[in-house]
């Protein structure tokens, strides 16, 4: 079965998911439509990892027949038809709830122990997927990818192909980012896929990075360690509320960030204040868990809070 994205603000790999049955096109309805759904849409265009799973029409609303609904898949699936849905045509959906998805495009996280934010580093460059070599590789050019991804804040650059070693092109080598670009591509690089039979070709030195997922330290003079809060939920960044924010909750976010231990937190949006959605409040966490949403609070997006009291760490 073909699939496209399309609509209005469409690109190749983000758009409104569409699928060929019958000899017609039609949309998906976004009945439990999730990032396991859109990862399987991603990989069957050659478009990297999902990244977001638009709401509400987001790219338009389609026309004609609404060919799915209900689909679940588990991830790994070649094909979207593959999932298991309602049944062809079988729905009472409108358009208005047409499923869409973006998609990273031109990168990917593959290999052994990978996972969304965790893996070997693959580039998508005349049409076939390769990956990336050590030399230079470092925090900055990770930085990068980790955002691209949506996956928060670079925890390591890995060398040596520490997540297997990949197969076919090694596309890039020498990559230098200031760690402010929007893509791996637009960095200093030392030109596509000009390395045979040296050092650079071999794929035992495949790169990979570590990132830290779904929390990142941001703000007006925030630095890897320190800064406001943010988490991601939803596919959108929001914030954390500092009421009863403490040392051990503090705890919890460096642990996680692998920043070490916390030394304070700075009340009334130190870092500045956040924008969209406030995400937690009433945060209590022992500071042994390994994640801050593994923490007691009220519930994502449940509080009365202003931005004015994003919480922070140092």
């Amino acid at each position: 079965v073909s699939i496209i994205l399309t609509g209005s603000g469409s690109t190749r790999c983000s758009g409104r998911v569409e699928v060929y049955h019958n000899n017609i096109w039609g949309t998906v309805c976004d009945d439990g439509w999730g990032l396991n759904d859109a990862q399987v849409v991603c990989r069957q265009l050659n478009c990297g990892a999902a990244l977001e799973v638009p709401q509400s029409a987001h790219f338009g609303a389609g026309t004609g027949q609404i060919w799915l609904d209900h689909v679940t898949c588990s991830g790994s699936e070649s094909s979207l038809t593959e999932c298991q849905h309602s049944g062809f045509g079988s729905n009472r959906c409108e358009h208005g709830q047409d499923a869409a998805v973006i998609c990273s495009d031109l990168i990917r996280l593959a290999g052994s122990g990978s996972s969304r934010c965790s893996g070997r580093v693959e580039i998508f460059h005349s049409n076939v997927w390769g990956t990336v070599s050590d030399y230079n590789w470092d925090l900055n050019d990770a930085e990068v990818v980790c955002r691209q991804l949506n996956c928060g804040t670079a925890l390591e650059a890995t060398p040596s192909s520490k997540f297997g070693a990949g197969t076919g092109q090694v596309w890039l080598s020498g990559v230098s980012c200031s760690g402010n670009e929007s893509s791996v591509t637009e960095c200093q690089h030392s030109g596509w896929g000009n390395y045979y039979n040296n050092y650079y070709s071999l794929h035992s030195y495949d790169v990979g990075v570590i990132c830290s997922g779904v929390i990142r330290l941001n703000g007006s003079g925030s630095t890897r360690c320190s800064g406001r809060v943010e988490v991601y939920h939803n596919n959108s960044w929001g914030t954390v509320c500092d009421g009863g924010w403490d040392l051990n909750d503090a705890e919890v976010v460096c642990r996680q960030l692998d920043c070490g231990s916390a030394l304070e937190v700075p009340q009334s949006a130190h870092f500045g204040a956040g924008t969209g959605q406030i995400w937690l409040g009433d945060v209590t966490c022992s500071g042994s868990e390994s994640s801050l949403t593994e923490c007691q609070h009220s519930g994502f997006g449940s509080n009365r809070c202003e931005h004015g009291q994003d919480a922070a760490v140092i």
